[in-house]
């Protein structure tokens, strides 16, 4: 299929209006004819449309259909698990719990807490708040 363009009169820009004269509403000019025509192609050798030689090629079936089995095992058989699927697993479930115990002991470095210790420590130089740590009060 051939590539759609835009006619000229689409891509024309609008000029800039003189300071003495009303700005003018800018319109879109479009021709429906160059957007809508594309060329026929024509094949000699082939009745069929340029399309249906595509996507006649001999392909199997990727539909596999339903045998009334819960994940196609019939009773009394035992799943046979393929070669990823362990790897999968226990990799899925190792990642989220490494996750989880990462961001349950990441540090806090939220600003309310940087300035609630600041606030505490320049206090503390002042002498307007005790130190709260138990040698302070054993000396």
């Amino acid at each position: 299929m051939p590539l759609l363009r835009p006619s000229p009169q689409c891509l024309r820009l609008p000029q800039r209006p003189s300071p003495g004269h009303p700005i003018q509403p800018i319109t879109a000019v479009a021709s429906t004819k160059s957007l809508t025509s594309t060329p026929h192609r024509t094949l000699a050798s082939s009745s069929h449309p340029p399309d249906a030689a595509e996507h006649s090629a001999p392909h199997e079936s990727h539909y596999d259909p339903p045998s009334g089995w819960l994940f196609g095992v019939p009773p009394g058989q035992k799943y046979q698990k393929e070669g990823w699927e362990n790897t999968w697993v226990y990799g899925f479930w190792g990642s989220l719990l490494f996750g989880v115990v990462a961001y349950a002991y990441k540090p806090d470095t939220s600003i309310q807490t940087w300035a609630l210790e600041e606030a505490r420590r320049r206090l503390e130089a002042e002498g307007i708040l005790e130190d709260p740590s138990p040698e302070a009060g054993k000396k």
